[in-house]
């Protein structure tokens, strides 16, 4: 049952990651290259393993929604950080 969690989570990068893929053959609004493949992929599949983790190891339920919720917030605020900027840092993508 645990593994086809992670074999389902694996599934789900993937179709994730096939969107932009599948976009960039129709439009040239989209641009990625391998390196963003590979960083979407690592935050995606970081943050979801993360969170199998905390449902493995966490027997308080509040405890793992915050948890995975938390998580999922930084996600998005890295993934906002790399797309446009919104910090400032350098890796920015504006």
């Amino acid at each position: 049952m645990q593994n086809r969690r992670i074999f389902f989570l694996v599934f789900i990068v993937a179709i994730l990651l096939l969107i932009p893929l599948i976009a960039m053959q129709f439009t040239s609004e989209v641009n990625w290259m391998l390196s963003d493949f590979v960083v979407a992929g690592v935050l995606l599949l970081g943050t979801g393993l993360m969170c199998e983790l905390a449902i493995r190891k966490i027997k308080n339920v509040k405890a793992r929604v915050a948890i995975c919720l938390g998580l999922l917030a930084v996600l998005l605020l890295i993934w906002a950080e790399l797309a446009v900027g919104v910090f400032g840092t350098p890796l920015g993508g504006s």
